[in-house]
């Protein structure tokens, strides 16, 4: 492993690719490998430099976890590297920039981190000590924190006026989804006088829609943490979220439909029930992955902007459907 160049210029703005700043080659082994024949290629590359983490890969170099150096020097010398190493690993995409690196290290206080193309193989390392020194003003990080869409004061001990400003104009989205999907329950005036019972289950499926949408748009913020979402990301989390939603829709409407069934006696509520939920809350996962994906493409901050904007949709959707299907079915 070599020490990393040194790259010409006073400043590196926080746009550019984090490819400029990586080091090769990387302390990269095998999880087969057994931890004597790690120590005695690590002697035989007379590495230099400060080594904080050496990670470990599969038969196609794609990152699995991180042998810290403590663990390596205490290990057995017969244990092989996938029984000592930790994981998952913390990286960074490629396609992130200097500034997602930034945020990273802040977060997980590590000193170096991974770089992985989109197979997830290790194209190099980015050390902690190199950005802050070579790289960032941080005399400036108002400014750096605008570019995502929103200011320090308003992420850090704001007052609850100032706070109460910049989290309200995202709740309109809630305001105004709430109120479209009440004049669309208006629209459908006629079929709720076919049955009634519609009624009293409104509430329940527009809640289970909800917390599929909030659990997706959870599961998505985390995943996002330091990389920009792809269209092959989005692709195959749409794909995986939409599976799990439509499952997640199944049993619920199948315990919902079943309740309904034996305490109206309606069997065609029973259907319209079961079918409604299975297509929202699949729907609801869609949402719940999509919005907050969006957001932080758009440098907004999906913590606070995602959940208001992708419920006031889930609401909506849910009402469409739920009606719709009664509508079809009745």
């Amino acid at each position: 492993m070599e020490r990393l160049n040194d790259i010409s210029g006073p400043s590196c703005p926080v746009s550019q690719p984090v490819t400029a700043l990586m080091r090769q080659p990387v302390a990269t082994f095998p999880q087969s490998m057994l931890v004597r024949d790690v120590l005695d290629e690590i002697r035989e590359r007379s590495v230099l430099g400060r080594i904080a983490y050496f990670y470990v890969v599969d038969e196609e170099k794609r990152l699995l976890g991180v042998a810290p150096t403590r663990r390596l020097l205490t290990a057995e010398l017969h244990q092989r590297l996938d029984e000592i190493m930790t994981g998952p690993v913390v990286s960074i995409p490629h396609t992130s920039s200097v500034f997602d690196a930034c945020e990273l290290f802040l977060q997980h206080r590590y000193l170096a981190l991974p770089v992985v193309d989109d197979e997830g193989r290790v194209l190099g390392v980015i050390d902690a000590d190199r950005v802050v020194e070579e790289n960032i003003d941080f005399s400036d990080t108002g400014r750096i924190f605008e570019s995502i869409g929103f200011r320090v004061s308003q992420v850090r001990e704001a007052s609850p006026v100032r706070a109460f400003r910049f989290r309200f104009p995202w709740l309109t989205a809630t305001i105004l989804g709430g109120l479209t999907a009440a004049l669309l329950s208006s629209v459908f005036e006629a079929t709720l006088g076919e049955s009634l019972a519609l009624a009293f289950f409104l509430t329940l499926v527009l809640g289970l829609g909800e917390s599929v949408t909030i659990q997706a748009a959870t599961v998505t913020i985390h995943d996002l943490r330091g990389r920009m979402p792809t269209w092959t990301w989005y692709g195959r989390r749409l794909r995986r979220e939409v599976t799990t939603a439509s499952m997640l829709g199944l049993a619920c409407g199948g315990v919902v439909g079943l309740v309904a069934w034996l305490w109206r006696g309606e069997a065609i509520m029973a259907l319209v029930l079961s079918t409604s939920l299975v297509l929202s809350i699949s729907a609801a996962g869609a949402f719940g992955l999509s919005f907050p994906a969006l957001l932080h493409a758009l440098r907004l901050d999906p913590k606070i902007a995602a959940g208001p904007i992708a419920l006031a949709i889930t609401d909506i959707s849910t009402v469409l459907l739920y009606f719709g299907v009664a509508t079809l079915v009745l």
